[in-house]
């Protein structure tokens, strides 16, 4: 049952109520310096098939890009200050942060890789240890060094969390500040000239703004197109695995990747698993089907030569979720259109979503508030490189 606004006009609406769009909206009510209205619209308030509840819920420092470093060191930060942050009523939404690292395994081409992006990574305050293969095996000895030079190894700022619960957290803390949420779909947006002047929702009703953020995951293509713009974003599925086994690794567990992209985690007495496909098509809004071969075909073999202790393991669950794909360069699109100006970008997270949510926020209120970045400059993530062709690369893809 779709619910109504109390307004028809606000300064602020934003297409999307998940962790983007709930960060989004609780950065702007929690500035005193920005005192409008903010309208976020959501067409699902259970969240069900969104990136950020179908995600792997994870956080990393080993990037490539210095502002993809700082993004990520600001979000970890902001997760483990949450439970302050988000206070609602005595409520203090603690999100079990389980800050175990990521291990990037690498034969001896991607080991190249690895010692340079260490340098970057260090260079922007990133607390990434370098490996040769002895290193490694006395640290984590379950890995089998078949192959491998080395790796790279975040002793902070990595690892992952509640999912559910930094999405629920910025939206009851933003509601508790003033913003207003209607679970509602946009089924058309008003432009007139080079601004958005509103949007049309499926209940008939015509909502007025000053500002849209557009902040709908894999739907971000279909809001922008409702506005005349485009967008290089498409769904692609992600099929993650849950499996047992016999024998637990012992110590600390990071995420591990693989050289092939296979990767894991501890997920409990468990394990979650799964891999960057090597066939990666577009797929359907509403395509949740598990690829049950991918694990048989691709995962499993891997894993089980990467960890002989994985020879022996059970799946007990799984579930596919779907990426909002930049399909030029993996990296978000943040911030206003060339031309419609009012209209801003945020979308193409290609899986960083949840964990760059909190800098995104931040630097989209800034820009909304102050008509500039103040925090961290998110120019580089501009839609201006769309324009232009200009790939943004990063080269820690996962």
């Amino acid at each position: 049952m779709a619910s109504t606004a109390t307004k028809q006009h606000y300064d602020v609406v934003i297409v999307g109520g998940a962790v983007n769009g709930s960060a989004t909206a609780y950065f702007l009510a929690n500035n005193p310096d920005f005192t409008g209205s903010v309208l976020v619209i959501e067409r699902d308030w259970t969240y069900a098939q969104s990136a950020t509840a179908l995600s792997s819920s994870s956080i990393r420092v080993q990037f490539s890009n210095p502002i993809n470093i700082q993004i990520s060191r600001f979000g970890a930060q902001f997760i483990r200050d949450f439970p302050q942050l988000m206070e609602v009523n005595g409520d203090k939404p603690d999100l079990a942060f389980k800050e175990n690292g990521y291990l990037f395994l690498a034969d001896q081409i991607g080991f190249e890789v690895l010692k340079r992006l260490h340098q970057t990574q260090l260079d922007n305050g990133a607390d990434v240890t370098l490996m040769g293969t002895d290193a490694l095996i006395q640290r984590f000895p379950w890995v089998n060094p078949d192959n491998l030079a080395g790796g790279t190894y975040g002793e902070r700022d990595e690892g992952w969390f509640d999912n559910y619960g930094i999405m629920n957290g910025f939206r009851k803390k933003a509601r508790a500040l003033g913003v207003e949420y209607i679970e509602n779909e946009v089924v058309e947006v008003l432009r007139k000239g080079d601004r958005v002047t509103g949007v049309t929702l499926a209940s008939g009703e015509r909502i007025g703004c000053e500002t849209l953020v557009n902040t709908a995951g894999t739907r971000g293509p279909q809001v922008a197109r409702m506005a005349g713009l485009q967008i290089p974003v498409e769904p692609r599925r992600r099929s993650l695995f849950v499996f047992a086994c016999h024998t637990p690794l012992p110590g600390v567990v990071p995420l591990t990747i693989d050289p092939t992209g296979v990767f894991f985690r501890p997920e409990g007495h468990l394990y979650l698993g799964g891999t960057y496909p090597k066939v990666d098509p577009e797929v359907a809004f509403d395509d949740f089907d598990v690829l049950h071969d991918e694990f048989e075909e691709e995962v499993w073999p891997i894993l089980a030569e990467r960890v002989p202790a994985f020879e022996a393991i059970k799946v007990v669950n799984s579930w596919a979720g779907h990426y909002d794909f930049c399909v030029l360069d993996h990296n978000a699109i943040v911030g206003p259109h060339s031309e419609v100006s009012n209209f801003l970008f945020c979308n193409g997270f290609s899986g960083h979503g949840l964990q760059q949510a909190p800098a995104i926020g931040r630097g989209l209120s800034e820009l909304i508030t102050y008509g500039e970045y103040r925090s961290l400059d998110l120019s580089p993530l501009s839609y201006e490189r769309v324009v232009e062709n200009r790939p943004f690369l990063e080269d820690s893809v996962i």
